[in-house]
C-alpha cells in the first residue's frame, strides 16, 4: 500500500502554517501554535485517532485565536484530502461516543466528497482558559470545507465546557480513525455507487 502522508503549507496575511500528516502512524505528534487549548486538542486526534501529526503556526494571535483556529482546521483538512487521494478502499463512514465524566459526545464522519459540518453543543461560558468556545466550530468548519467531508458533531451531555470540547475532538480523532482505515474487504474498491467521492 503506498505511503498514505501529506505536507501542506498554508501561509496568508493572518497565518502562516504547516501541517504533516501520516494516516497510518501511531499518534506521534508536535505543535507548535501559540493556541495551547487547541494543542491539546489537536493532541486528542492524533492519539485517538493513531494519525502522526505535525502542526505549526505563526498566526496573528495578539488580535485573538480566531484566523489561527480556523486556518488549522483548513490546513489540516486538506491535508486529510491529499493523504487520502481517490480514497479508494477506506471505509468511508465513522462514528464514535466518547464520555469524559459528565460530558458525552457523538461524532459521525462521511468522507464524501461533498463538505458539510451540523455542530450541536451549548456552552455555559465564554472562553476555557483563553479559548474562545465558539472557535470549536469554527476548526471544524474549516476542516470539512477542505477535507471534502460530512461531520455531525452532538454533545449529547455535560456541565463542563473543557470537558465536552474534549469529547468532541477524541470522538472526532475515534470517527476520523475508522473512516480513513483501509478496509481489508474491500480495499481497492471505491466506497461509492458512483464511482468516485
Amino acid at each position: 500500500m503506498a505511503a498514505r502522508k501529506a505536507e501542506v503549507s498554508r501561509q496568508t496575511n493572518e497565518t502562516k502554517i504547516r501541517v504533516t500528516l501520516d494516516l497510518d502512524g501511531s499518534g506521534e505528534q508536535r505543535f507548535a501554535t501559540g493556541v495551547p487549548f487547541l494543542e491539546h486538542m489537536l493532541d486528542q486526534i492524533a492519539r485517538h485517532g493513531l494519525f502522526d501529526l505535525v502542526v505549526e503556526c505563526d498566526g496573528d494571535i495578539d488580535i485573538d485565536d480566531h484566523h489561527s483556529v480556523e486556518d488549522m482546521g483548513i490546513a489540516i483538512g486538506q491535508a486529510f484530502a491529499d493523504a487520502l487521494g481517490d480514497r479508494k478502499g477506506i471505509r468511508r463512514y465513522g462514528h464514535a461516543y466518547v464520555p469524559l465524566d459528565e460530558s458525552l459526545s457523538r461524532v459521525v464522519i462521511d468522507f464524501s466528497g461533498r463538505p458539510g459540518l451540523h455542530f450541536n453543543a451549548e456552552y455555559t461560558r465564554p472562553r476555557v482558559g483563553t479559548f474562545d468556545v465558539d472557535l470549536a466550530a469554527e476548526f471544524f468548519q474549516g476542516f470539512v470545507n477542505h477535507a471534502r467531508a460530512t461531520l455531525h458533531v452532538d454533545n449529547l451531555r455535560g456541565s463542563n465546557d473543557h470537558h465536552k470540547i474534549e469529547t468532541m475532538f477524541k470522538a472526532f480523532g475515534r470517527a476520523l480513525r475508522m473512516s480513513v482505515e483501509i478496509d481489508p474487504r474491500a480495499p481497492t474498491a471505491m466506497p461509492s455507487t458512483k464511482g468516485s467521492l
